[in-house]
């Protein structure tokens, strides 16, 4: 996994060179990260050097709109996969924790997840990304590298480095916002900030528990073994 300094982005990230079954992650293949609504124009010549063909977008309408990508000059197709069913501000608004938010996205964006994985399966390479590349996207390309045989330590581990990679200012300013508009809300700082192992691996054995596992999961809404053998062949090498 190789993180990229891409001004005017953040969280940009290489899933290339995860240990999974019969070998790695292809490095150049699957990106991931926050949006890229404040890419500079270097931003913008260092993400075309990656060759990336399309874009998946997590984001609803409405961020779309208020934060709209800078992909001008790139010859990328944009494919807009969003993935919350309502406002953002609700999850704040109800006060979910990250486990919460996740059993919502897992129940209700089911045949949307599917969706994000033909999304990556069919055209590469491919960037994914929401407004902070945390729990979208995470949660997202977590169950896209568990569906091609990546290890599952090394699928958590690329979840929970999303912490580190958020710029401190960017926490504070986002921190500050929210605990003025949502002062009794608890879970907040989990919700903006963090991408605790913890909580993908209680989501895998919630998928284990339910399903037999994420990609008995993903094959209950629709994804196809010959879809998951090709997912493994564009992937790992």
């Amino acid at each position: 996994m190789t993180v990229h300094d891409v001004p005017g982005a953040f969280n940009v990230r290489d899933v290339g060179g995860l240990p999974a079954e019969g070998g790695v992650t292809r490095d150049g293949v699957l990106f991931r990260s926050g949006h890229l609504a404040h890419l500079t124009t270097e931003g913008r010549e260092r993400l075309g050097a990656f060759g990336i063909r399309r874009i998946v977008d997590l984001r609803d309408e409405q961020e779309r709109r208020y934060e709209p990508s800078r992909l001008d000059g790139l010859d990328v197709e944009t494919v807009c996969l969003p993935m919350f069913a309502g406002s953002t501000a609700s999850f704040f608004d109800d006060d979910l924790s990250l486990d919460d938010l996740y059993r919502a996205l897992i129940d209700g964006s089911a045949s949307r997840l599917v969706e994000v994985v033909r999304a990556v399966l069919s055209k590469q390479p491919v960037l994914v990304h929401c407004t902070v590349g945390k729990d979208r996207t995470g949660l997202s390309v977590a169950l896209i590298l568990a569906a091609a045989g990546v290890d599952e330590d090394a699928v958590v581990a690329d979840y929970a480095r999303t912490e580190a990679l958020l710029p401190a200012e960017r926490n504070q300013n986002v921190l500050r916002y929210l605990r003025g508009r949502y002062p009794h809300a608890r879970h907040l700082e989990d919700l903006a900030t963090r991408s605790p192992a913890r909580a993908l691996r209680a989501v895998f054995d919630d998928l284990r528990l339910r399903y037999g596992g994420p990609v008995d999961y993903l094959r209950a809404y629709g994804l196809r073994d010959d879809e998951i053998t090709d997912l493994r062949r564009a992937l790992i090498e």
